[in-house]
């Protein structure tokens, strides 16, 4: 049944005032505040004027604006349904009256009703109210100063959301004078959303917004945008403060303003390459092309053509000329990575460029000049390869002029705890997904393990814990050692105990790969494949190295492998 009338003064306005605040009641025994059989709560106006702020400054003011009217909305049509539970008898304008009332009570504004018109079944609806002691007005004016217009939207909503709830339709209110805008009070008027002309325009600010969506996809865009920069190019990701890695990284600083052509040494893993692009990017050169090469993966044949370059027809399969690596770095930098592989023939050719600036395309009578910074890198002991005859002795001495010795992971693990971080990070956004960290008894795992695959192993680890770590969860050590084995307790390949403890003694690793063995009846041959292949994961596919660490020639490994897959 619909009513249509303006109200008189009602006499008995703060009997029912009274009656309202006497449902509001307090239980000290469960924490709990009541007004009916709603939950209330009471907090500082100085929490609810530090909230209004941050909204402003980290969503600015149009989002901020959607947010408190949609806050004050579901306020508003909440406490017009609790309204019609309580008074089941009264009127539209009556229930209407109690509005203002239960706003004032929750100690928000003081609302007087100027005039109320309502019919529900017509769909007449006309309001507008006196707002007194506005919180919002005040909170805003202390923030902010003088407004340019008005801004208790929060209010504003919540008159929204309570008359729309009784009347069944939207009302749309809004607020013609403000006191924060130099009102003596403020003033609003609610109609139906259609019969205001800029209805479309104020409407789309009670549409749901997920804030938090927004940002988290700004932060993703952020993270992706930051992943898509080679983050080895940047000398800020040389992370760590342990001893000596800070020797090394201020050895290569100062390196950086020279010509002087720098030797990294290391074992595999470690990271020269990254080395390598910190010192390009700290010199002169840094605008110019940074060109990379592994003398270890590449066919003896092809070296010389990658480093020097081709003409046309020099060989078969050479169907046009094209520039090798060092004039592809003309006035830039190139770093050959384990130059200790490199020929007798390719070892001549580079010590001529060193020494000449100048170099001879295959197949080719021209000489062309560069100017080239070289950095080169070797986990072998070049000094050794000499007095064996694998090196020449005068490269040596010309690449040696600066040497840097980088140190294995083991020996710094101090620093473990920021390249975690880093890794997180870094994968995180690479696979989109949010992960804050690991746990710390991962953490207690890593930081004790001794890391034979150095600083690329850790990264392999952490990328894989990214992976399997679920949403918004810290990486734990299932996630990244999912291989651990449930009978034995061991780690098969990182030597770590199911507890996180680091099996360190040869001894140790020796009996639980015995265990491993004689449990699946594993034959000799599986063993041998097993190792090979355990070798070449470990060099990250380098044939040399993993030779090396199996103490074999690489062609014998070669072999052993290639009759593997031609047996498989």
């Amino acid at each position: 049944m619909g009513s249509d009338r303006t109200p008189r003064a009602d006499p008995d306005l703060q009997a029912r005032v009274d009656a309202l605040a006497a449902r509001l009641r307090f239980s000290l025994e469960t924490g709990h505040i009541w007004l009916g059989e709603q939950r209330m709560l009471l907090m500082h106006g100085a929490a609810i004027a530090a909230l209004r702020k941050e909204l402003f400054d980290s969503l600015g003011v149009d989002r901020a604006r959607g947010v408190l009217l949609r806050m004050g909305f579901a306020s508003g049509a909440r406490d017009a349904a609790w309204a019609r539970e309580l008074y089941p008898e009264a009127s539209e304008t009556e229930l209407l009256g109690i509005g203002p009332m239960l706003h004032t009570i929750e100690g928000i504004v003081r609302a007087r009703p100027d005039t109320m018109t309502m019919n529900v079944a017509k769909g007449i609806f006309h309001g507008e109210f006196t707002w007194e002691s506005s919180f919002e007005a005040d909170v805003h004016y202390q923030l902010y100063g003088m407004a340019t217009g008005p801004c208790c939207w929060m209010q504003v909503g919540y008159a929204s959301g309570y008359s729309s709830t009784l009347m069944g339709r939207f009302i749309l209110f809004k607020e013609t004078q403000c006191h924060a805008a130099g009102a003596r009070d403020c003033h609003i008027v609610g109609r139906p959303a259609a019969e205001w002309p800029d209805a479309a325009e104020l409407l789309k600010y009670f549409e749901p917004d997920s804030v938090a969506d927004h940002i988290l996809r700004l932060q993703e865009e952020v993270q992706n945008l930051r992943s898509s920069i080679d983050d080895d190019a940047r000398s800020d990701n040389l992370v760590g403060q342990s001893a000596s890695f800070r020797q090394a990284r201020e050895l290569m600083q100062r390196a950086a303003s020279s010509q002087v052509s720098v030797l990294l040494l290391g074992e595999t893993g470690v990271g020269k390459e990254m080395f390598a692009r910190a010192l390009h990017n700290a010199s002169p050169r840094a605008t110019a092309p940074f060109i990379t090469m592994n003398c270890a993966a590449l066919p003896e044949q092809l070296i010389e053509a990658e480093l020097f370059g081709v003409e046309k027809g020099a060989f078969t399969g050479a169907h046009q000329s094209r520039p090798g690596r060092f004039e592809r770095a003309h006035w830039g930098t190139l770093f050959l990575d384990e130059v200790a592989e490199l020929s007798a023939s390719a070892q001549a050719k580079l010590l001529r460029v060193l020494q000449e600036g100048e170099l001879e395309r295959i197949g080719d009578v021209h000489t062309r000049k560069v100017d080239v910074r070289l950095v080169a890198a070797t986990n072998v002991d070049l000094e050794r390869a000499v007095e064996q005859g694998r090196f020449r002795k005068d490269l040596y001495y010309r690449l040696n002029v600066y040497p840097v010795v980088i140190p294995p992971l083991r020996e710094r693990k101090d620093d473990i705890p920021q390249l975690v971080q880093l890794f997180v990070e870094r994968f995180s956004a690479r696979h989109s997904k949010k992960v804050p960290g690991v746990t710390d008894q991962a953490l207690h795992a890593l930081c004790r393990y001794d890391w034979p695959g150095n600083v690329r192993e850790l990264e392999n680890v952490i990328e894989r814990g990214v992976i399997l770590a679920p949403a918004g969860g810290r990486i734990d050590l299932s996630h990244l050692f999912p291989s651990i084995s449930a009978g034995s307790g061991r780690h098969r390949t990182t030597g770590l105990a199911r507890d996180g403890t680091v099996l360190r003694r040869d001894e140790d690793l020796v009996n639980a790969f015995l265990d491993y063995v004689l449990e699946k009846k594993v034959s000799l041959d599986d063993v041998e494949t097993i190792l090979l292949a355990a070798a070449v994961e470990r060099a990250g596919g380098n044939l040399s190295s993993a030779a090396r660490t199996l103490g074999m020639t690489r062609p014998q490994l070669a072999y052993r492998l290639k009759k593997r897959e031609t047996a498989g």
